[in-house]
């Protein structure tokens, strides 16, 4: 290719960098049952101060859960900021101190579509809207699915009306990329799961796979 140089990564620099600016100032602009709107006062790497406001976001787990047929359970549920009822994979926050984040999805599979699973893997994880929301997101696929029941679980709020539904995993790509599915935890999580179908699966990290990004996040946004 022909023109100016461009700047082209190897394979091995494919890797986001845990870097935190320093902040020397933080406003607390609002306290949320899930997150809280915080501005922090940041000095650029010129010297300058700017401000960022941002919601700081205990993360979430999710699932795709595939049986043997490579059909997906799915809920449709609504969500009010975005004025949609979405499907979704099922999933939920990471709002228990200490709790391993597969736990935390085994839990959310059986609360909102009533399943198990006998073989779980980390699909893909993401910060969900980096420029305002410090949100990670961690996405299992799990398989060799079985009925179970969440003991004590009462479903209140959205999830009161949401409903679980199936879709084949072809179809959802299909979706996806013909733009009717706005979810990010579904979008990432059908497109990586295609991704590892087309590899026969052996991408696949395992479900105990360590998470660094939201370590470092984590560290760098403790009180």
């Amino acid at each position: 290719m022909s023109g100016p140089s461009v700047t082209v990564l190897a394979a091995a620099e494919l890797t986001d960098v845990a870097l935190s600016w320093p902040v020397t100032g933080t406003t607390v602009l609002g306290h949320g049952v899930i997150a809280d709107f915080l501005r922090d006062d940041i000095t650029a790497p010129d010297g300058s101060t700017i401000k960022r406001e941002y919601l700081r976001h205990p993360g979430a787990v999710a699932v795709i859960a595939l049986d043997d047929a490579e059909r997906v359970a799915l809920v449709r549920q609504y969500r009010h900021p975005v004025r949609h009822r979405l499907v979704e994979p099922p999933a939920g926050l990471l709002d228990v101190t200490g709790e391993d984040y597969l736990i935390g999805a085994q839990r959310e599979l059986a609360e909102e579509v009533d399943l198990a699973a006998g073989t779980w893997h980390v699909l893909v994880d993401l910060f969900s809207t980096p420029g305002i929301v410090g949100e990670s997101i961690r996405i299992y696929l799990a398989r060799d699915l079985s009925a179970s029941v969440a003991d004590g679980f009462v479903r209140e709020g959205e999830e009161a009306d949401m409903d679980v539904v199936w879709a084949s995993l072809t179809d959802l790509v299909e979706a996806v990329l013909a733009g009717r599915l706005h979810s990010p935890s579904l979008v990432s999580g059908v497109l990586a799961a295609e991704a590892a179908r087309a590899r026969g699966w052996a991408s696949l990290r395992p479900a105990d796979a360590r998470w660094p990004a939201r370590e470092s996040l984590l560290a760098a946004t403790a009180d």
